[in-house]
């Protein structure tokens, strides 16, 4: 028996080994599945759509082939409704995913929106290979290039494109191009990693080991036990006599025989039966408890996160990709600064942050001493604020802090507002601002959600947000005498104490008391020509941006005088006296917090820049 038992054990263990690395070897899975697809025609955009991406789990590897210069071209990550906006007016070819083909297929979507002609690719099969490029055309047409766009939530350009690798979700598309003038890559592979995890092998070939053992010692505990059953045998000697048999056992009357005939299998029949309940009550128990052990632990209730619901827009940046932007408009500016040139400057900076910039550049030319604006950090970006949206144009918010300067002293963080104008555009500066020493943002949205767009003339504040700057202006031209002086608070306002009421009738006063009647000098304010920006706080209150222009006029007064323009004025008129009169004009981009109307809280400062802007002589 033992002999027995050790064929069987060698048996199954063979099996089970040879199972085991099968696995690892004959039976193992592909390490990957690939998908491709040709792109036909010469066309010069690719649009690969996020489902097509997830037809099969795992991280997604795009690779390029075909391209006419590879180092131009293309790979771009956005939202599927961007990508199509910046398409707009473009023909492409969109490569989705066909379920019941499982294929690739590719359709050309012509410039007015509507499609041609599909094609689809073979069925993705188990490899662990890759897929072959195909031959390309001649340049079509020239268009936008896709390269460096503020609208990507991530970019790959170059060799960097040739082989990219990510994990986006289906609302995500991928473009891929070459400059926007020459075709886009001819082919694309899409690879999946595919799981080749085997955890039965080890197992198996561990068990398969241990029962061969068993086999072993089986067999040698058979082959010592039959040995030792076989020892030396003596010769027989004469047989032995028989013994007398033993009388024959009758059993009395006292003692009970055993039941026969159908009485005794009738009662065997209710015995088996009873023994068969007790077990079966015995495994029901123990099926009841496993059958309590099993069941589910209840389902935890998911909670709220800082995505945006199904209905609400999503940001118009994600917190990456606003870092980015404002690397790039750190380098442009700084690039800009070093060079003071105001052509530079506008690639990165319109309204009230280019006129000042320009202004600035202008002045330094002919004043060495002038300081420059402050520099653009590149980092670290501390505070963010898009806003929630899928139209242009879309307008974001950052805070930058700003490193300390030469001589050791922290300086304020810098606030920008940008601004896209359309899905082609970049992100400009419209408004650059230094935040007030003792400023304190109200709670905002997180960036995950972001923050909507109030319309300037909406009633629901404590004051339009088209009306701040004109009221604002009124409280620097006449002090506690504005009629707007109550609504907007005192502390903290650096800008009041620097250019407001009493400043201005000191140089008044100056002025008098040095040239006495020979001239005189006037304030006077307007809104600037900036667009007024406000996003929404979250306690239905807004942050607003607005720009205000403030003139001083500095005028002959008696015949054969003449007026000092100063250096400023002088470096941005050309002009440094006149006989009839100066014309200076400052520009003050501002920053305020508007609570909600109703509310008993002021309209608080939180930031500005200003410096002359312009200036001429008066006729």
């Amino acid at each position: 028996m033992r002999f027995v038992l050790a064929i069987v054990a060698f048996v199954v263990a063979a099996v089970m080994i040879v199972a085991g690395i099968a696995q690892r070897t004959v039976f193992a899975p592909p390490s990957q599945l690939t998908a491709s697809a040709t792109i036909p025609g010469d066309a010069r955009y690719v649009v690969i759509a996020g489902s097509a991406l997830n037809a099969h789990p795992g991280q997604q590897t795009l690779r390029l082939e075909g391209a006419p210069d590879p180092a131009k071209q293309v790979v771009a990550l956005g939202r599927t409704a961007d990508v199509t906006a910046w398409l707009k007016g473009e023909e492409y070819v969109a490569v989705r995913w066909d379920a019941k083909t499982g294929t690739l297929v590719t359709r050309t979507v012509e410039a007015g929106g509507s499609s041609s002609g599909s094609t689809s690719t073979p069925t993705p099969a188990p490899t662990d290979g890759t897929g072959s490029g195909a031959t390309t055309g001649d340049a079509g047409a020239q268009s936008a290039n896709p390269a460096g766009s503020d609208l990507w939530l991530e970019e790959y350009d170059g060799a960097d494109a040739t082989k990219t690798r990510m994990n986006i979700p289906d609302d995500v598309s991928v473009l891929v191009a070459s400059d926007g003038v020459a075709p886009a890559p001819s082919s694309i592979v899409l690879t999946w990693p595919v799981d080749t995890s085997t955890p039965w092998a080890l197992p198996l070939i561990i068990a398969g080991l241990v029962l061969l053992v068993i086999g072993i010692a089986l067999y040698l505990w058979g082959l010592y036990t039959h040995r030792r059953s076989r020892g030396p045998r003596r010769k027989s000697g004469p047989k032995m006599p028989k013994l007398p048999k033993a009388p024959k056992y009758k059993p009395t009357a006292s003692v009970e025989a055993s039941p026969r005939g159908r009485r005794s299998s009738r009662r065997a029949r209710v015995m088996v039966p009873a023994v068969l309940a007790g077990a079966l009550a015995i495994s029901g128990l123990g099926a009841g408890a496993a059958v309590a052990d099993q069941t589910p632990a209840p389902t935890p209730t998911p909670t709220a996160t800082g995505k945006p619901s199904a209905d609400q827009p999503a940001p118009a940046v994600t917190v990456p990709q606003l870092e980015r932007i404002v690397k790039r408009i750190s380098t442009a500016a700084a690039d800009a600064d070093a060079k003071a040139d105001p052509n530079l400057a506008a690639q990165r900076f319109t309204g009230p942050a280019l006129q000042l910039r320009q202004a600035n550049y202008a002045i330094r030319a002919k004043k060495s001493d002038e300081p420059a604006l402050p520099a653009i950090p590149a980092s670290p970006i501390v505070l963010s604020l898009p806003q929630a949206t899928d139209t242009w144009p879309r307008t974001v918010i950052a805070v930058v802090d700003t490193p300390k300067d030469a001589q050791g002293n922290a300086q304020a963080p810098l606030a920008l507002t940008l601004v896209q104008d359309n899905p082609r555009a970049n992100y400009m500066v419209e408004y650059a601002i230094s935040l007030e020493p003792k400023a304190t943002v109200p709670n905002l949205a997180p960036a995950s959600i972001g923050a909507a767009v109030v319309p300037p003339d909406s009633k629901l504040l404590k004051l339009p947000p088209e009306k701040v700057a004109e009221a604002y202006g009124d409280v620097l031209m006449n002090g506690d005498k504005s009629q707007y002086a109550a609504l907007f608070s005192k502390e903290g306002d650096t800008l009041r104490t620097a250019v407001g009421a009493e400043w201005k009738a000191k140089q008044i006063a100056d002025l008098q008391a040095k040239y006495g009647a020979t001239s005189s000098l006037t304030f006077t304010s307007a809104v600037g020509p900036g667009r007024d920006t406000a996003m929404a706080t979250n306690d239905s209150g807004a942050i607003v941006w607005t720009d205000l222009q403030e003139s001083q006029v500095l005028k002959v007064v008696e015949a054969g005088a003449e007026v000092n323009a100063g250096n400023t004025a002088a470096a941005l008129s050309g002009i440094a006296t006149s006989k009839t009169g100066i014309e200076s004009t400052f520009g003050y981009q501002l920053a305020f917090y508007v609570p909600p109307a109703g509310s008993d809280a002021e309209i608080t400062l939180l930031g500005f820049a200003q410096g002359m802007v312009s200036a001429k002589e008066i006729q």
